[in-house]
């Protein structure tokens, strides 16, 4: 993790994460329908750093009990250097896996020049999903003013899986999970959610 980002790492890997009991977060029903039961999502959780270890991770740690917090099952998660063809290797294993349908990353998003997320990012995604981005530093401008223009925080999908990423610090991690990603990986939420599209993100592949 780097400069207007702020999350390191040690380009190793691995914790392989566990499950949680539905939380008691409900989303925003429409009001007068009846909203769809809670469904777990499988997150894999990336931290992009060039210094932090399993035990120094704070950033992937927040989303992890989020997360879980929140109901859903943490399938994977790994610690990867910010050099692009490693953070492109991690997120196709991923994107390959049934077992994975969100990749949440944090950290890579500034703009000194080991900040390389997003440019991992364009090598997989299919389609870009530039309101994650857009919102996440509409919200940030309310803590840190103009300095969030600095954060490339971006998204996007891949064969059905859903792309985020974000800055390194524990904060934007909180901000982005307790305003946007809790919302939107929430089946119950109103008018719409990423998680009743997910039947449809592959359409085109199927020709339908």
């Amino acid at each position: 993790m780097h400069s207007g980002d702020t999350t390191e790492d040690s380009g190793q890997s691995v914790t392989p994460g566990a499950g949680a009991s539905p939380s008691a977060h409900a989303g925003h029903p429409a009001h007068g329908s009846e909203p769809a039961p809670f469904r777990p999502v499988r997150i894999a959780i990336l931290t992009v750093s060039d210094s932090r270890t399993p035990e120094s991770d704070r950033s992937g740690a927040v989303l992890a009990q989020r997360a879980t917090d929140a109901g859903h099952l943490i399938a994977a998660r790994a610690i990867v250097v910010d050099e692009v063809p490693r953070l492109v290797a991690q997120l196709r294993v991923w994107i390959a896996d049934p077992d994975v349908e969100v990749v949440i990353a944090t950290g890579g998003t500034g703009l000194t020049g080991r900040d390389v997320t997003p440019e991992a990012f364009d090598q997989v995604c299919e389609k870009h999903i530039p309101g994650f981005g857009e919102l996440f530093r509409w919200l940030s401008y309310a803590k840190i003013g103009a300095s969030t223009i600095q954060s490339r925080a971006t998204a996007g999908l891949a064969a059905g899986t859903l792309l985020f990423a974000l800055p390194g610090s524990p904060g934007a991690c909180k901000d982005a999970w307790d305003g946007i990603l809790g919302d939107q990986l929430d089946i119950r939420t109103r008018p719409c959610n990423f998680v009743e599209m997910m039947p449809r993100m592959q359409e085109h592949r199927s020709g339908v």
